[in-house]
């Protein structure tokens, strides 16, 4: 046939092709397909017999920009599954060595002839209306994100190779008009999502994607910040897709520079597919390179090189996150369902987002002091910046909350946090890290009424945002609210699977309940990716009053603890008068008592208003929790979520000393008292 003739569709043996339709077909299943190989597959369809070089091939589909010739060799790789080829001995496809390939087709194959209508092959099936998506703009004026459809400008004739990439164009342009209607709140309608092969999962069920470090490639250390920020972009924009479930970044990030192969870290991830990707950034320019690949063999699914200006980042960036979701078959979540979230200045400044970028790589190091320095410079550039505001009031309450600041300094930070947080909510009322930064900021000044409703909408508006989950999980364990806390906990355990401090306060929340075998399960998966906690596993045994397993971990203790465990551990021994000698030389180490962090961790007053508590004694507790609060006020956040302390919930004394604080009455707290999980734990074993 001529090299320029096109045909609408091509059907033969359990195989159909609908080249303007741009659907394979086979065994009656549709197969989906990214563009480049559907590309691949339509030129050589199109000219049965005909052997193409490696180097036309490249040059048709790829204009032979950035391509090496290993992307050919996948592209051909996934026609031949596509095609369920044996590669011994192909059918239809065959490798002409050392020149490129061919597509033979049976003698009784069936063509169209030009102009024929596509519908000549049958369609899949189309879902009832009231299975679609809200109407959005029309289906003919919108491509679906989930298919990979090209579009026919003609019904046939003319030069299909010229017409068949004019095709490929539109469709690029429609998928970004997509972008820009995502971006404006319409709905996109859009293909069901397909699970991952590599997930083998049960129907609909969503592919997991794990989004790596970017490399920076810049030759630039300084420019690392760039690279993780347009991982993180990536990262945040993919969660907005139905039918993607995309691991977080704390884990994700865990494998920066790791030697494992993606088999090893995708286990470890529970991540179906990887995306690695590299990023030069010099000057006026960018340059990425991304691969998608397959975790159960390692072999790439997807790769693209992309160059464009810097002032065309943005624009880059939708094209990058688009190219994956339709790789992936997946569809825009049905806007309105929950607003969406952005990291990215309204205004469109570059600059104003680099400050941003900067100031999140500082909040990830836990140096919220220089985070601050940076967004408040993202803000300076664009006012509007309301993620970034949302985040400034964030990292200045945190420094406010954790540092050991002079108090009227801390009131200062706080007074800035709180104007950055209203601004944040005024530019963006919808924007869930703005009510989390507020919620934050109530919660650090025991408004725990606002703290709890704030944080209650801040997840509602940003359900799959690490850092309101945490945050807010946080807030709720402080106002007692153990089950919403758990809940939140559980969501982002199937976020960020390798998130050791959620494993850890998982646990905590499990111990907090009664829930004790579980908390020790989870203890140990917290201990699998990050320092044990002996401490905690002491607390279970104390609480559980087994006095040889206490004995069995003190003995255990670092050195510089084991006074301290030692005499946890001796009270709830037999011997009253080795427990009370053992307190008698905890107190006597002024060393010790001086010893303190600025977390929820290490206090040593706090410890020890909790040992009176476990001895039973009202008085001493009281006086004990007095002198931490003088020294480190925030302590007072965590009151009423701890079982020892909670023995005391029905005293009045108890209950006049949190209401001085300003804290809810200990009555309303979920959480359980040492002798309510102890009667708990001896119903269960019938004594």
């Amino acid at each position: 046939m001529d090299e320029d003739e096109i045909v609408g569709w091509i059907r033969f043996d359990e195989v159909e092709i609908d080249l303007d339709g741009h659907r394979l077909r086979v065994n009656d299943t549709e197969i989906p397909l990214e563009p480049k190989a559907f590309a691949v597959l339509a030129l050589l369809a199109s000219h049965p017999g005909h052997v193409f070089t490696r180097d036309r091939i490249l040059d048709a589909v790829w204009g032979h920009a950035h391509v090496t010739p290993s992307v050919l060799n996948r592209i051909v790789t996934l026609l031949r599954q596509a095609l369920q080829e044996d590669t011994q001995h192909p059918r239809w496809l065959h490798t002409v060595h050392g020149i490129g390939y061919r597509l033979d087709l049976p003698e009784d194959a069936l063509r169209s002839a030009p102009g024929t209508p596509t519908h000549a092959v049958v369609a899949p099936s189309v879902p009832a209306a009231a299975d679609r998506a809200p109407a959005g703009p029309s289906a003919a004026q919108t491509p679906s994100v989930g298919s990979v459809g090209v579009h026919s400008a003609s019904g046939g004739g003319g030069r299909p190779l010229l017409a068949a990439l004019l095709a490929s164009a539109l469709a690029l342009l429609l998928v970004g008009a997509a972008v820009v209607w995502w971006y404006h709140g319409d709905t996109v309608e859009s293909a069901q999502p397909r699970p991952g092969a590599a997930d083998s999962p049960r129907l609909g069920a969503p592919v997991s994607v794990a989004v790596l470090p970017f490399v920076n490639t810049s030759g630039d250390a300084s420019q690392q910040f760039f690279a993780d920020g347009l991982s993180d972009n990536l990262i945040d924009t993919l969660s907005k897709f139905d039918g993607i479930k995309v691991i977080g970044r704390i884990s994700s990030f865990r494998f920066r520079d790791s030697p494992e192969d993606s088999k090893a870290i995708g286990a470890k991830l529970g991540a179906s597919y990887l995306i690695s990707g590299n990023v030069h950034h010099v000057g006026d320019a960018v340059r990425i390179g991304l691969e998608l690949s397959s975790t159960v063999d390692g072999h790439a699914v997807w790769a693209e090189h992309y160059d464009r200006p810097y002032k065309d980042l943005f624009a880059l960036q939708d094209e990058i996150t688009h190219a994956v979701a339709v790789v992936l078959q997946a569809k825009l979540q049905v806007p309105g369902a929950t607003p969406l979230q952005t990291d990215r200045p309204p205004g469109g400044s570059v600059e104003a987002y680099s400050a941003y970028l900067q100031g999140w790589k500082y909040w990830h190091d836990e140096n919220f002091a220089e985070a601050a320095r940076y967004l408040s410079r993202a803000v300076e550039i664009d006012p509007r910046y309301a993620m970034a505001w949302a985040h400034l009031s964030g990292a200045w309450s945190t420094v406010a909350r954790f540092s050991n600041e002079p108090p009227e300094q801390a009131a200062e930070h706080r007074r800035i946090a709180r104007v950055a947080a209203d601004k944040a909510l005024q530019l963006a009322p919808q924007l869930g890290p703005a009510h989390a930064a507020r919620a934050f900021l109530a919660f650090y000044e025991l408004d725990f009424l606002h703290a709890v409703s704030d944080c209650r909408r801040a997840v509602e508006l940003a359900p799959n945002d690490s850092m309101v989950l945490n945050g807010c999980s946080f807030n709720l364990t402080g106002a007692g609210k153990l089950t919403e806390a758990i809940a939140l906990r559980d969501r982002l355990r199937s976020i960020e699977p390798l998130y050791a401090v959620n494993n850890f306060e998982y646990a905590n929340l499990l111990r907090m309940t009664g829930q004790l075998e579980r908390a020790e399960q989870y203890l140990r998966a917290a201990e699998t990716v990050s320092s044990s906690f002996p401490l905690d596993h002491l607390k279970l045994a104390l609480l559980r009053g087994d006095a040889s397993a206490a004995q069995a971990i003190a003995a255990q203790a670092p050195a510089n603890d084991r006074t301290l465990f030692e005499t946890l551990a001796a009270q709830i021994g037999p011997d009253r008068t080795v427990a009370d000698r053992w307190l008698a030389d905890l107190l006597a180490d002024k060393a010790w008592l001086a010893r303190r962090d600025s977390g929820r961790g290490y206090d040593s007053p706090f410890i020890v208003a909790r040992i009176q508590a476990l001895r039973g004694n009202l008085e001493q507790t009281l006086i004990w929790l007095e002198r931490s609060l003088d020294r480190n006020p925030s302590r007072v956040l965590f009151l009423l979520d701890d079982p020892f302390l909670l023995r005391f919930r029905d005293e009045p004394r108890f209950i006049a000393f949190c209401s001085k604080l300003g804290l809810p009455s200990p009555s309303e707290s979920e959480a359980l008292s040492i002798d309510q999980i102890r009667a708990q734990l001896g119903s269960k074993n019938g004594s």
